[in-house]
């Protein structure tokens, strides 16, 4: 069996945002769904490979992010079984506080980038745990507690595969290069860290990230991911201790992000894909709270 890569053209732009494709003899498992707004291309992708949404069996999501769970509701109601993180599966339940916080950022942009987010029924709600391996149709999936960009973040190892969600990174086509997401509330350097040393560990010959697409240069990756934790903790060493406000960091942020990329020699649209998947001002804000509550103030 398999593993297939969906793409879900995020915002009409390829390569963006993946959800992987676990087939079996009565149907399907989605690792990921992508946001409410991708739907349609979730559906199409399905079909390519005979499915439709009600073959669904399962799904699992590394975390509850939009881009990563915002189609969860609209597939347990046709019957999806939904795995996530025991953290995350209240607000998959009843995601009126998650939704009302992305609004709070998004404003007037929240439905075209998200689309709608549906509750998930709780009986279709299965609650993940670290170290956890569950056995579906065929499928061994074990879970892993990987804090750092969420605390309700889970990595799931199946076979050789480790789908990574966001904590193995952001890398799109082109020259090798990964970039950090670092939202608010919860992006955390220390706990990212240890994130990766325990990913690292696992016995692994492809990750399959994401944003986007499936990797087996394994040790080239973590090399990669390595670096990038070393220069994102060198950049908020450089520039957060003179009380940048959060609109001077908005600025500042992006123009590292397009520096490092063109260092990288990635090309225009490579870049430009890279922001929409994951977008710099976002990471700003985090790491501004990072810096005053974990970093300027650490006994808080």
């Amino acid at each position: 069996m398999q593993i297939q890569t969906l793409d879900l053209h995020f915002q009409g732009v390829p390569g963006t945002i993946a959800a992987y494709l676990l087939p079996h003899h009565a149907g399907c498992i989605l690792i990921e769904t992508g946001p409410g707004s991708t739907l349609e291309a979730l559906t199409a992708g399905l079909a390519r490979h005979g499915y439709q949404p009600e073959d669904v069996t399962d799904v699992f999501v590394t975390h509850i992010h939009l881009d990563h769970a915002g189609a969860c509701g609209s597939l347990a109601r046709r019957g999806a079984r939904v795995h996530v993180h025991k953290r995350g599966l209240p607000h998959l339940q009843d995601p009126a506080r998650l939704l009302a916080s992305a609004e709070r950022i998004y404003g007037d942009q929240m439905k075209p980038l998200w689309g709608e987010m549906l509750s998930v029924p709780e009986e279709n709600l299965h609650a993940l745990h670290d170290g956890q391996v569950d056995f579906v149709q065929g499928w061994e999936i074990r879970s892993y507690d990987t804090p750092g960009h969420a605390t309700h973040h889970m990595a799931f190892l199946v076979g050789d595969t480790l789908f990574s969600g966001d904590i193995g990174g952001v890398r799109l086509e082109g020259p090798p290069l990964i970039m950090l997401p670092m939202p608010p509330p919860e992006f955390h350097l220390e706990q990212w860290r240890q994130s990766f040393e325990k990913i690292r560990s696992l016995p692994v010959r492809q990750v399959a990230a994401t944003h986007f697409g499936i990797y087996p240069d394994v040790e080239e990756h973590w090399q990669l991911l390595g670096a990038t934790l070393d220069a994102v903790e060198a950049w908020i060493e450089a520039t957060l201790p003179s009380g940048p406000t959060l609109e001077e960091l908005r600025a500042l942020l992006p123009h590292w992000f397009q520096e490092r990329a063109k260092a990288h020699g990635l090309a225009k649209h490579t870049g430009e894909a890279h922001e929409i998947a994951n977008p710099a001002w976002m990471s700003a804000a985090g790491i501004q709270r990072y810096w005053q509550k974990h970093r300027n103030n650490p006994g808080r």
